[in-house]
């Protein structure tokens, strides 16, 4: 199998046993299980990642400060970098994300994910309203990978994504829901968080396409009614084949 990795992701073989905080099932219990891992340590470098933000108006877009840097992490967290995406959600429904491509895999072959994602959030559980919803619970963290590149297209006068991303709190065809960004009741700095999927029930199964090619994204879902500022600091993503 090629070994091609573009943007300096760490793509390796494993023929055992993975974990990064929790393991993935039989993977010892087959000769024919092939296990591959991606990291993207922020705190080194972008790594290839690039942001992007969909539904939303695309005749007007200012109001919604759509931001996105790679900067240090929150002072309280220490030294440091990190992707930081922020954007004020007036249509109940702004989806901010990065993505990136991963290949030397092998083509039109289903893949099953496994996602660890850690990111700094400073939102809070509850809300004002019903109508406003949750800074912390009514916005979801979503994963997924796609044999095509993810982009924000235009239908009619807004802006949204190519891929089936599901709405808020459901997933789509093409990304599951990792949980949500709440910090706790007032947080008063930012917290580190991680989200998963190793304990889902259901894998989440995605196709390469003929060059052995995926595009991970990694996003949030927003259901609230203002600003939401995110940063991540790591993405871990497991794949196996048979």
């Amino acid at each position: 199998m090629p070994q091609v990795i573009k943007c300096r992701v760490i793509l390796y073989v494993i023929t055992g046993f993975l974990c990064f905080g929790c393991s993935l099932s039989d993977s010892s219990s087959n000769s024919d299980l092939k296990l591959l891992a991606t990291v993207s340590d922020f705190s080194q470098s972008q790594d290839g990642w690039e942001a992007d933000f969909s539904d939303y108006p695309a005749t007007d877009s200012v109001k919604f400060n759509l931001q996105f840097s790679y900067t240090n992490l929150p002072s309280n967290l220490g030294s440091g970098k990190s992707i930081m995406l922020s954007g004020t959600n007036y249509s109940n429904d702004l989806f901010m994300f990065i993505k990136k491509k991963v290949d030397g895999l092998l083509p039109n072959t289903e893949y099953t994910l496994t996602f660890e994602v850690e990111f700094a959030s400073n939102a809070a559980s509850g809300g004002t309203t019903s109508n406003e919803g949750s800074p912390g619970e009514s916005v979801f963290l979503k994963a997924g990978a796609v044999a095509v590149e993810p982009s924000k297209v235009v239908n009619e006068s807004d802006y949204i994504l190519n891929i089936d991303k599901g709405q808020l709190l459901y997933g789509g065809q093409n990304m599951i829901v990792l949980g949500n960004i709440a910090a706790g009741i007032n947080p008063s700095n930012y917290t580190l968080l991680t989200r998963t999927n190793a304990n889902d029930l259901v894998p989440f199964v995605a196709t390469t396409n003929s060059a052995g090619e995926l595009w991970l994204i990694v996003g949030t879902d927003s259901g609230f009614i203002g600003t939401t500022t995110i940063y991540y600091t790591k993405v871990s993503v497991a794949l196996s084949t048979r």
